[in-house]
């Protein structure tokens, strides 16, 4: 089984502010697939760092406003 990342995103709203942007199109204009722009944005999988700065660029924000990381809680 998968363990899913703590990364989180907000592509799915950044495609929706962006005309309804599909999957395929982002994927497109990233050079990857679509399976694999689902399972980042279902936080299955963690893009690597030069993949979330394409991703930010397609929406035209810092990578900060797609990609959050919690910092670790204390114990």
């Amino acid at each position: 089984m998968v363990k899913p990342t703590r990364v989180t995103n907000s592509m799915r709203a950044l495609r929706a502010e962006h005309g309804e942007m599909s999957q395929g199109e982002l994927a497109r204009r990233i050079g990857m697939t679509r399976q694999t722009v689902i399972a980042i944005e279902q936080g299955r999988y963690s893009p690597s760092l030069e993949v979330a700065f394409q991703i930010a660029a397609v929406f035209g924000v810092p990578v900060t406003e797609v990609f959050d990381y919690p910092a670790a809680e204390e114990e």
